[in-house]
């Protein structure tokens, strides 16, 4: 059956409004149904990737003398913003405690070296531990791989401001396995190896740099469907993509 009147689907993402004036209603379903399926698919596969299921438990409070994977995974996160330095034992030293203490400084919490509550949202906000990280890298090679360096920057960027911003989810893993929020996890192309590129991209986009000043969306001009997304502010155009409030 072929619907021949126009109507509008609608990104539940990106709020795109499509304009579809011929469509093979059988098409379309079967199209849904394999989405639907790759969607389950992949989230099934999410869930065996080690380090990737998010914990229930309460973020632990870290002290000197604790010892283990947490402190290990607070020493990476501190690491990644220059705060610690040493290598990563796992151990909560004087070096650790330290390093906490001045992240807490610079994050507007009272400096006392403990990594509680307050200080462990805070660096969930704006770290991401080693398998966040990987999952950084592969969002920037598959959706950036062909652009210039400051462009692959730009991608991380934008994934950080969503999971600032109370606009999204505030992890990296929801913001970007929302349903349809980045082409590159819709096609496929997310599963892509990354390069040490992306990689240092990743980690230039934790540290900070945001070429696109706080952008939410970016879109490539020459083969963007949707209406709505020309409808956002638009800030800079780094490569061949447009990024926007």
């Amino acid at each position: 059956m072929v619907v021949h009147h126009c109507f509008h689907l609608y990104n539940s993402t990106r709020k795109e409004r499509i304009n579809i004036r011929s469509l093979n209603v059988t098409t379309l379903l079967k199209q849904t149904c394999t989405r639907t399926f790759i969607t389950s698919l992949v989230l099934i596969m999410l869930a065996f990737l080690p380090g990737f299921a998010q914990k229930a438990e309460a973020a632990p409070l870290l002290k000197s003398g604790s010892t283990g994977g947490d402190v290990w995974d607070l020493q990476y996160r501190l690491r990644t913003l220059d705060f610690y330095t040493q290598p990563l034992d796992g151990q909560y030293g004087p070096n650790t405690a330290a390093a906490v203490a001045r992240f807490q400084k610079e994050y507007g919490l009272s400096p006392d070296g403990v990594a509680g509550p307050l200080t462990w949202r805070q660096l969930k906000k704006y770290t991401l531990n080693q398998p966040e990280m990987d999952i950084m890298a592969r969002v920037i090679y598959s959706e950036a791989r062909g652009e210039p360096y400051t462009g692959q920057v730009a991608v991380g960027a934008v994934v950080m401001n969503r999971i600032q911003s109370s606009e999204f989810p505030n992890n990296i893993r929801d913001v970007v396995f929302q349903p349809r929020a980045f082409t590159a996890v819709d096609d496929g192309q997310y599963w892509l190896t990354p390069n040490e590129t992306a990689y240092r991209a990743a980690l230039e986009a934790v540290k900070g740099w945001d070429p696109t000043y706080e952008s939410l969306y970016y879109f490539n001009p020459d083969t963007a469907t949707s209406a709505w997304i020309w409808t956002r502010p638009q800030v800079v155009k780094i490569g061949k993509h447009i990024f926007a409030h």
